[in-house]
């Protein structure tokens, strides 16, 4: 699983090939050994719970960074490498 971004000990990471369980366009996000799955670019929650302040970051982060998600998203589903996206700052 790798990871494409790392901000306020959020890891945001993207799997390759991963659109059997969940078909929308996704990124897996942990902080604190808690873990979900948000939807790009809706930033719903699929699946998990993390902390609602963290959550909040990642929205934000996904708000700006949409267009670079999706790109790593198209890459992801074809097993082809994807990039680093920049944190939040």
């Amino acid at each position: 699983m790798p990871v494409i971004s790392m901000f306020y000990g959020i890891i945001v990471s993207m799997f390759y090939l991963d659109t059997k369980k969940h078909k929308a366009p996704h990124i897996h996000v942990s902080y604190q050994g808690n873990e979900a799955v948000i939807a790009i670019p809706s930033g719903e929650v699929l699946e998990g719970d993390i902390k609602s302040s963290k959550l909040k970051l990642v929205h934000a982060w996904v708000e700006i960074h949409q267009e670079d998600l999706m790109a790593d998203w198209e890459l992801a589903v074809k097993g082809e490498p994807i990039f680093k996206i920049d944190p939040l700052r």
